[in-house]
């Protein structure tokens, strides 16, 4: 069974977040999380919220079948940055022109599976 987490609409170019999914996509979902935390990015903060979610919704899930996964046993199968709508913004110039600034947001997504399942 996988385990999916979104962070839609996140407030940060999707193309600044996407170095940090290709980092933690394979692995573990606590070495994972172990590599997000020293990463001086405000992505990395980000990436991270959505992975402890998705273990989150594991250890929630599967309370219900008597057995709990936590992060040790899970991996990181998909981490998926895709971008979302852009606000568009205008700055004047000189001699009345205007300058478009382009305020862009991303969607987060990352989906976990047990190490049994892979």
């Amino acid at each position: 069974m996988a385990y999916r987490a979104v962070h839609r609409y996140a407030r940060i170019s999707a193309r600044k977040v996407r170095p940090l999914a290709d980092l933690v996509r394979g692995k573990f979902a606590d070495e994972a999380l172990e590599m997000l935390r020293y990463q001086p990015n405000r992505g990395a903060r980000m990436l991270e919220k959505v992975i402890k979610s998705a273990v989150g919704s594991a250890q929630d899930i599967d309370q219900n079948s008597g057995r709990s996964y936590g992060a040790e046993e899970l991996v990181v199968v998909d981490a998926r940055i895709d971008g979302g709508p852009i606000m568009k913004r205008f700055r004047p110039m000189s001699r009345g022109q205007a300058f478009t600034i382009l305020k862009r947001s991303s969607h987060i997504s990352v989906e976990l599976k047990r190490l049994e399942e892979l």
